[in-house]
């Protein structure tokens, strides 16, 4: 697999990609809440983040890092590919060629948070609510290399 940037005819896949992840590992959120996600995924996020994807030598496109600054803002990989290292391969992009030390991550999200603590993100914070101000607690990382252990 390969990383490279996401372009705009990327986005549509990327939404399939998202809403894939998101249906595997987000059992807190309804099907309202993933509806009114979907534009602002598609208008606000992926059109204002530095994006790259990963993608196979057939052109497949498996899984998607979104990042800012030093902040990974959202990391997706299709449900049918989870498992085989695309999402590894995505976060320690953004880590290395990227320099992201930050995330968040919902809390009801435990695989993501499993994850992250095997990446080498341990917990710093903790927020009650979202970044869109509903009552999904956000769990505020920051990545210390090889440590396994503080999430």
């Amino acid at each position: 697999m390969n990383i490279e940037s996401a372009i705009p005819s990327d986005f549509p896949r990327l939404i399939a990609i998202w809403e894939s992840s998101v249906s595997a590992t987000h059992h807190f959120l309804q099907a309202s809440d993933i509806a009114a996600l979907r534009p602002l995924l598609l208008h606000r996020y992926l059109p204002n983040l530095n994006v790259f994807i990963a993608r196979d030598t057939l052109g497949m496109i498996h899984g998607f890092v979104g990042v800012d600054d030093n902040r990974v803002e959202m990391l997706f990989v299709d449900d049918a590919s989870r498992g085989k290292g695309a999402g590894k391969m995505l976060l320690r992009y953004a880590i290395e060629q990227l320099g992201a030390n930050e995330l968040d991550v919902n809390e009801q999200n435990t695989q993501g948070v499993e994850f992250y603590r095997h990446m080498g993100f341990v917990l710093v914070g903790r927020s009650e609510l979202d970044g869109q101000g509903n009552p999904f607690p956000l769990l505020h990382l920051r990545y210390h290399g090889d440590r396994k252990d503080g999430v």
